[in-house]
């Protein structure tokens, strides 16, 4: 049986009166901060002192958002005779967010732990030239990042923890059957 004419607009209209009747649950934003989810993708921070100007994260953004300025620094020999190394000095350190599309891809390649997301959301400008954010301001967001959630009790150690402690109780049984000759 074909529908009757005007069923659709009685069914619009009923929707409409049932969601008029109930009552609006609205979070009053600038005065009442959001609860956020724990691992938040707000913006990324930066721990200046992990970075290697190793470059990785850069190449490996799909968006070309993340711009590095570096230069090499010769750092004396530790030792007498021993040679002189050399190092990279990050100069710059930017982020461009009118361009990034928050995949984590940059965070991820990270060899180093020098970038994490932080659940900062706040950082709106009114020019769009304003949204490259450089090292001291991704720096300043560092600080907002939650700690890593707890270890599960229940997980198995890592390989190396179980190696590593395996080697100390042989060299331990070692010294401990040299002191009893």
């Amino acid at each position: 049986m074909p529908p009757l004419p005007g069923s659709g607009l009685a069914k619009g209209l009923a929707v409409t009166l049932r969601t008029m009747t109930k009552k609006t649950v609205t979070e009053q934003y600038p005065e009442a901060q959001p609860e956020l989810p724990p691992r938040t993708r707000g913006v990324i921070g930066l721990f200046e002192e992990n970075c290697t100007v190793c470059m990785l994260c850069a190449r490996e953004c799909p968006d070309w958002c993340i711009y590095i300025d570096s230069h090499k620094e010769t750092v004396p020999a530790a030792a007498p005779g021993g040679r002189e190394r050399s190092r990279n000095v990050l100069d710059r350190f930017a982020i461009d967010f009118s361009l990034c599309m928050y995949c984590g891809i940059c965070i991820e390649v990270c060899p180093f732990d020098a970038l994490f997301w932080s659940p900062e959301f706040e950082y709106a400008e009114t020019d769009i030239h304003e949204l490259t954010h450089e090292r001291d301001k991704l720096r300043e967001w560092m600080w907002t990042v939650p700690a890593p959630p707890a270890l599960d009790p229940a997980a198995e150690d890592p390989k190396e923890l179980v190696t590593a402690r395996k080697a100390a109780e042989k060299l331990a049984a070692a010294e401990a059957k040299g002191e009893e000759s």
